[in-house]
């Protein structure tokens, strides 16, 4: 079922999906869950679960042609990347996220536009799925910004039956909405949440809960 908040402390899953075929899977804490949005930390280490092709490589790996043709499958992994802080705004078309050094300190904002995020909650397992489109936006720390991944972003449009982004002029100015917003230091660019700690309870889960890999919802 749909749901409207999750609980603080919740460990839920944060996916990605692409023409109802989970693209990624990681599970996250719910740091809070209000009016502003969805906040989430990944703990570095955290299992993941991402989508591979028959011969294992993921859709970075080749060609887009030469991903759309074969045989996919989930293939599980520890997120090996530095521990994250992901913000859903409440309706927008993209996430924030804040990246560390290998110090723990903060270093950059990540803008991932993507479809807003759908909630579902089956009892013991609940997460949030959203549709990622590929383009990004890296923001430093003193808020210059560039885009990224736009060589992938237009590879992928030549195929629009197989491609999940249908419309690339509204994917561009969600992009160019939120580079005005870090521009201007506002809201979530304005040093809110770049010290957070997570509770030293919350640790690294052991493994990627059952039902996981349940249909996606959109």
């Amino acid at each position: 079922m749909t749901v409207d908040r999750f609980e603080p402390g919740r460990l839920i899953l944060h996916r990605n999906v692409r023409r109802g075929r989970i693209g990624w899977v990681r599970p996250a804490r719910v740091v809070l869950d209000d009016e502003r949005g969805l906040l989430l930390w990944i703990a570095e280490g955290s299992p993941v679960a991402h989508e591979v092709n028959g011969v294992g490589l993921t859709m970075r790996g080749l060609p887009f042609a030469d991903w759309i043709t074969p045989t996919y499958q989930l293939a599980e992994g520890r997120w090996n990347g530095p521990p994250l802080l992901k913000f859903l705004p409440t309706g927008a078309a993209h996430s924030v996220w804040w990246f560390r050094d290998a110090a723990g300190r903060f270093s950059h904002w990540y803008v991932n536009l993507e479809e807003p995020g759908v909630r579902w909650d089956d009892g013991p397992t609940a997460g949030v799925d959203v549709i990622d489109q590929d383009l990004d936006v890296l923001v430093a720390s003193d808020r210059t910004w560039q885009w990224k991944d736009e060589d992938e972003f237009v590879e992928r449009l030549a195929f629009p039956e197989d491609y999940w982004v249908t419309d690339e002029k509204a994917v561009r100015a969600e992009g160019e909405r939120v580079i005005g917003l870090a521009e201007a230091g506002v809201f979530p660019f304005d040093g809110t949440w770049c010290d957070y700690a997570p509770p030293p309870n919350w640790g690294v889960p052991d493994g990627l809960p059952a039902g996981w890999d349940r249909p996606p919802v959109r």
